[in-house]
């Protein structure tokens, strides 16, 4: 009787809107390995079969696949996040910073200020919804 396994996977990270420019509409996308060999690893991405080096991807944990231009890896990699809003602290830094008096311009600093304004507000209004 044959030993029934788990499938393996290579991944790759998608961007489904990749035509219009990187927006962050990220998927990660399996493509299941089908057979392993010393020197390759043979796969099928959309119907169709294809192979890394297996040496290359078992150091690396990525590789660029010739054929399709496309990154693979050998775990699921991580979904790049939204860019980190700044902190109330680093606002409040970079108005100082922008201030006329530091060297900076009354418009750097108006819109320095606005931007501390909204995030203090928006950090006012979610301590009150608690």
């Amino acid at each position: 009787m044959s030993e029934i396994t788990a499938p393996e996977y290579l991944y790759e990270l998608w961007d489904a809107n990749w035509d219009d420019g990187p927006l962050g509409n990220y998927q990660i996308l399996r493509h299941e390995i089908t057979k392993k060999t010393p020197k390759r690893i043979y796969f099928v991405m959309r119907g169709h079969s294809g192979f890394v080096d297996r040496q290359r991807i078992e150091a690396d944990g990525e590789i660029l696949h010739g054929y399709t231009r496309r990154r693979l890896h050998l775990s699921p990699p991580e979904i790049p996040g939204q860019r980190k809003s700044p902190s109330l602290p680093e606002l409040k830094q970079a108005m100082a910073d922008a201030h006329p008096d530091r060297g900076g311009t009354d418009e750097g600093f108006i819109a320095a200020r606005a931007r501390y304004e909204r995030a203090r507000d928006k950090a006012s209004r979610t301590e009150g919804e608690r």
